[in-house]
C-alpha cells in the first residue's frame, strides 16, 4: 500500500521540498522482508544520510503534471554499505530527472547490518515491483533503469549482471517478473573486490571480514558482464582516491568484450563523490552528458 509521507528528508532545503508532494513511499517487502531480524534497532537520520536499514523501501518522485514520459530511473545512494547519501545521491538526482520527465524511486537499502545477499535482494525486487506495476505508475516497462553512485554503483551494477541471481528469487509471485533493467548509469561507482582497485570498506561492510574466494570473485561485477546486461553509461574522476577509475574502467572493458553499447566518462576535476556539484568544471557537465545519452537510447520518448 504506498502511503503519501512528507518526509523530513524532502524538505531539508527549498528545492527538495518543491518535490515533496510528488513524493510516496513504497515498502519493497509487504510481505515480510527476507532474513528479517528480529531486534534490529532504530533507523537512523542525520545530515540527510540514512543508517541502519531494515525496511526497505522506494520513495516515488514524479516529474511534474504532464510531464512524464514513462521512463523510470530506480536511484541507488551511495555510502560504502554503512549508510545512504539519500539527499546528495538520491534526492538531488531525483530532482535533475524530474526535469527531464523521468519518474524517480530512491531506493532505501539494507546494509552492512545484513550484509549479501540483502541489498542485491532489494535493488532486483525494486525492478520486478515497478514492471509489475508499471501500467498503473504510467511507466513504459521497457525503460526502467538503475542508477547508483559510489557503494549504489556496486547496488545499481549488481542488477545490470545479476538480475537472473538466485539470491534475488524468495518464492514471491514477483519472481517471474524480469528483474533486468533496461539501462544503467553509474558514477564512481565500486566495482571490484579483489584487486588493487577494490574499496576496502565497502568489500568488509557487504561481504565481511573474511568472505569465500569465490564470492569475492563473483561479486567484482567486472567478472560477471554477459551480452545480456544492458545499455551503462559511467562517469568517473581522474583524482578519485577512494574508489579509483579503475573500477570503472574495468566494467567498461568487460562490456566493450562482451558488445554491450556503453560510455564511459572520465574527468579531470574533482575527487570522490561529487554528486551535483556546480563549479568543477567538465565534470560538473555530466548531468547533461547523461541527458544527450538518454535522449540517444531513446529513453526520454519522442
Amino acid at each position: 500500500m504506498k502511503k503519501r509521507l512528507f518526509i523530513a528528508l524532502l524538505l531539508t532545503t527549498p528545492m527538495m521540498s518543491a518535490l515533496a508532494d510528488s513524493a510516496t513511499v513504497q515498502a519493497l517487502w509487504p510481505e515480510g522482508v527476507p532474513n528479517a531480524k528480529t531486534r534490529p534497532g532504530p533507523e537512523l537520520t542525520s545530515d540527510g544520510r540514512i543508517s541502519n536499514v531494515s525496511v526497505p523501501t522506494l520513495t516515488m518522485v514524479a516529474p511534474p503534471a504532464g510531464k512524464a514520459n514513462g521512463a523510470a530511473a530506480i536511484i541507488c545512494p551511495g555510502g560504502g554499505y554503512v549508510r545512504l547519501s539519500a539527499e546528495r545521491e538520491g534526492m538531488r538526482y531525483a530532482e535533475w530527472l524530474a526535469g527531464l520527465g523521468v519518474t524517480s524511486f530512491i531506493l532505501k537499502y539494507r546494509l552492512a547490518e545484513f550484509g549479501h545477499p540483502a541489498p542485491l535482494q532489494d535493488v532486483l525486487r525494486a525492478v520486478r515491483l515497478l514492471r509489475s506495476q508499471a501500467s498503473a505508475l504510467g511507466l513504459d516497462p521497457h525503460r526502467i533503469g538503475v542508477i547508483g553512485s559510489s557503494a549504489g554503483g556496486h547496488v545499481a551494477a549488481s542488477a545490470a549482471t545479476l538480475f537472473d541471481a538466485p539470491e534475488g528469487r524468495t518464492g514471491a509471485a514477483l519472481d517471474a517478473v524480469s528483474a533486468r533493467p533496461d539501462f544503467v548509469i553509474l558514477l564512481y561507482p565500486v566495482i571490484a573486490m579483489e584487486g588493487p582497485a577494490v574499496h576496502a570498506g565497502s568489500r568488509k561492510a557487504l561481504l565481511g571480514d573474511h568472505p569465500a574466494p569465490e564470492l569475492v570473485h563473483r561479486m567484482s561485477l567486472e567478472t560477471q558482464v554477459t551480452g545480456a546486461t544492458p545499455p551503462a553509461l559511467l562517469f568517473h574522476t581522474q583524482g578519485d582516491a577512494s574508489v579509483p577509475a579503475d573500477n570503472s574502467i574495468a566494467f567498461y572493458q568487460a562490456l566493450t568484450r562482451a558488445k554491450v553499447p556503453a560510455e564511459l566518462h572520465i574527468f579531470e576535476q574533482g575527487g570522490h563523490g561529487v554528486g551535483m556539484t556546480e563549479g568543477l568544471g567538465t565534470t560538473s557537465a555530466w548531468p547533461k552528458r547523461a541527458e544527450e545519452w538518454l535522449r540517444m537510447r531513446g529513453l526520454l520518448g519522442k
